[in-house]
């Protein structure tokens, strides 16, 4: 960003996404909430058009650009009426491989990371686990050494896409906690191909077209060559893609907010009740205005933190900051926008009530905001760690 806005190079993104994403209107995202079918030709129509490599290495066939790019991107699809179902869909492919790029071999990224940008490929991540939560210390799923590589056995929850995807990123134990010097240590990150784990997608409240999935992992065989960096350091590779996915929640979470103040704005220009629309009525007023306010500010903290990554500067409490503000703007302009229709805020023809459910992902995952306030309580304020 050029200050406070965007450059011509990263409005030309955001302009040529919006138009990519117009073929896809709200009867399509209606019809994949509705029915749970993963949105195909929307993936397809995003990889044909070389986004899925925006910020992967140009050597590899990607973009080369940055956070702020894929930031800006992301948001585009979001607000273009997608949301997270649209958002979710290509999420991972961003930053996801991420991994690779900064500890893989050279081979590694020749071999996967253009069928990956291609679509050819299609990648989950798995770390979560269904007894550690966002303690990733103590995740239990365990790599044991073999002659050619590793046997894994253990069990990963909220495992997005992993019924379409043919590849996985996946972190285990392969140095018991007890006989490592700090619990971080002893974690090793593969990547590797997903065919033989079997995966149950969760029913969930809302993105139903993008299922998440609890994994259950035995005896897998993983090759040698399949381990990603160093055995053991595998906590420390995650660490480096935290903040970018903090950075692409916080704008996704605005751009989702923003169509839904749209909805709203129109609804209240044209709704008329007593004789005059509702959008002339303070009550209807003042909670969009103020939705418009807190938008801006989540997002100006969102791309000072893709910045900040961007010149290779420490941005973690930023990141952490726009991933609390962005999720809780969002939320609150999808509620605000329900409220601001009435009863048909409750109508599915009116998508908002869509966006609202799907604002809360952004409230939870890809981090709690009570983790967020805690690391920016013990290392932007100095104060004791709370747990």
């Amino acid at each position: 960003m050029a200050g406070f806005w965007l450059t011509e190079e990263q409005e030309a993104i955001r302009e040529g996404v919006a138009k990519l994403c117009a073929d896809f209107d709200d009867e399509y995202w209606r019809r994949t909430d509705e029915t749970g079918i993963f949105p195909e030709e929307f993936v397809a129509a995003i990889a044909q058009g070389g986004w899925l490599g925006v910020a992967m290495p140009e050597s590899v066939g990607g973009a080369g650009l940055g956070l702020t790019e894929a930031a800006v991107m992301m948001q585009a699809v979001a607000q273009s009426g997608a949301g997270f179902s649209g958002a979710s869909a290509i999420h991972l492919n961003i930053f996801g491989p991420m991994p690779i790029v900064k500890f893989g071999t050279d081979e590694q990224r020749q071999k996967h990371l253009p069928r990956l940008i291609s679509g050819e490929d299609k990648m989950c991540f798995a770390v979560t686990e269904p007894n550690s939560g966002l303690d990733t210390s103590s995740l239990e799923t365990r790599a044991e050494r073999t002659n050619d590589g590793y046997v894994l056995n253990g069990r990963k929850i909220w495992t997005t896409g992993a019924q379409r995807a043919n590849k996985i990123l996946i972190i285990a134990r392969t140095t018991p906690k007890d006989q490592c010097a700090k619990p971080t240590q002893g974690l090793s990150l593969f990547y590797t191909d997903r065919e033989k784990i079997e995966a149950k997608p969760i029913p969930k409240m809302g993105r139903k077209a993008v299922e998440c999935n609890m994994l259950f992992i035995e005896d897998l065989h993983v090759p040698q060559e399949d381990l990603v960096g160093e055995e053991g350091k595998g906590f420390a590779y995650l660490l480096h893609g935290l903040n970018p996915e903090r950075v692409l929640f916080a704008a996704e979470a605005v751009g989702l907010g923003r169509v839904a103040l749209s909805k709203a704005v129109t609804y209240a220009k044209e709704r008329v009740v007593f004789g005059r629309p509702i959008g002339q009525n303070q009550g209807i007023q003042h909670p969009l205005a103020r939705s418009w306010a807190e938008l801006e500010a989540a997002n100006l903290m969102a791309f000072k933190a893709a910045a900040l990554y961007d010149l290779g500067q420490d941005c973690g409490a930023e990141a952490n900051a726009a991933k609390y503000l962005g999720a809780e703007a969002g939320f609150t302009a999808c509620e605000t926008s329900v409220l601001a229709h009435g009863g048909m805020g409750y109508a599915k023809e009116y998508d908002v009530e869509r966006y609202f459910r799907e604002a809360m992902i952004a409230r939870i995952a890809p981090v709690s905001r009570e983790m967020i306030l805690n690391f920016i309580a013990e290392r932007v304020l100095g104060l004791p760690k709370s747990y």
